[in-house]
């Protein structure tokens, strides 16, 4: 069992920049895949981007591409994502997630375990 609190939200302006931190707790995280996920109000929870357990891969979103960066501290069994240059449709409630199998995954279904999301909003 993995258990993942996020935190990290905040109120930004457009242009601006934020990092969001998911630790886990539990069995050995270092051996999980991760992901962030997000879901904006009225629509479905999307791919962010996503991290090999052993930081090796890391694959994103075509929405985040050159402005988002996955990466993970496995001493600190800590996830990260840095999030720049947002822009107001990056508000949703961000979620990390983890999987056992070792590959990538951008599939919701994909994931068994979540946290409970954590805020951002970007102001126009």
């Amino acid at each position: 069992q993995v258990q993942l609190v996020e935190s990290g939200r905040g109120l930004v302006q457009a242009g601006g920049s934020l990092r969001l931190s998911c630790t886990a707790s539990g069995r050995t995280f270092s051996s999980y895949t991760m992901g962030w996920f997000r879901q904006a109000p009225g629509k479905e929870r999307e791919f962010v981007a996503a991290i090999h357990w052993a930081g090796r891969s890391t694959t994103y979103a075509d929405s985040v591409k050159a402005r988002f960066t996955i990466s993970r501290d496995n001493a600190k069994n800590t996830v990260y994502l840095q999030l720049n240059s947002l822009k107001p449709e990056d508000t949703a409630v961000y979620y990390c997630a983890a999987r056992a199998p070792d590959f990538l995954s951008t599939r919701k279904d994909g994931y068994g375990y979540w946290g409970q999301g954590t805020q951002v909003t970007v102001s126009s």
